[in-house]
């Protein structure tokens, strides 16, 4: 048993412990407080700074269907590009199997039922923090070019030969937009762009959107 004066020494001694206890958890909350509005600010600063980089871009395209045509011309049972007399340049995805080429952007072949079209308001490749912007259809068709383009993943490369060159680029975002003859591109403007427009595989409602940017250029 305590006598009294143990037991005032226990009380005084409780007191202070308490206290001590309660100084201390209200440090605590009040640090991390302090923690958290210090954490929020710098996320603030550095959504600041990506709003800055990376801005919306709206440029329309021509709503992309699946093609259902079939086109081939034939020669002794091999197949003549028709149009290869007019191309100024080609696209390469590896990956993919693709090889196919382009011609100018104001040409009369420049058309997602021809070829893989450059959409007007593009720019060509050797236009620093440019976007050059290619459609073509998916399908089974004939003129499905980008039929492929589905296997495709973040960090994937695509080559564009373009007048004696050749710009290499790496895939840096891929997602889906509706179906509505417009399409939103949404990349960093400080960067030199490839954007590559299909119907998503499976969804008749659906385009999907591939952003590249540029990685190296090197001559041909």
């Amino acid at each position: 048993m305590l006598n009294s004066e143990n037991k005032k020494v226990f009380v005084i001694f409780l007191g202070i412990t308490l206290i001590v206890s309660g100084l201390i958890v209200i440090s605590s909350n009040y640090l991390n407080e302090k923690v958290d509005n210090a954490y929020t600010y710098m996320n603030s600063l550095l959504l600041e700074k990506e709003t800055e980089e990376i801005v919306e871009i709206r440029e329309e395209v021509d709503n992309i269907d699946d093609a259902t045509s079939s086109f081939q011309e034939e020669t002794n049972n091999e197949y003549v590009d028709p149009y290869l007399s007019y191309y100024i340049g080609s696209i390469e995805i590896p990956k993919i199997s693709l090889n196919r080429g382009f011609v100018s952007i104001d040409s009369k072949y420049n058309d997602v039922d021809r070829n893989i079209e450059i959409v007007k308001g593009s720019t060509y490749p050797d236009v620093e923090k440019g976007n050059f912007i290619l459609a073509a259809h998916s399908g089974n068709s004939y003129i499905a070019y980008f039929h492929n383009l589905y296997k495709l993943v973040l960090g994937d490369k695509a080559y564009v030969n373009y007048q004696n060159k050749q710009y290499i680029y790496k895939i840096v975002n891929i997602y889906e937009q509706p179906k509505t003859g417009k399409i939103s591109i949404y990349r960093d403007t400080s960067k030199t762009c490839l954007t590559l427009v299909t119907c998503t595989r499976n969804k008749k409602d659906k385009q999907t959107v591939y952003i590249l940017e540029l990685e190296s250029v090197v001559d041909k």
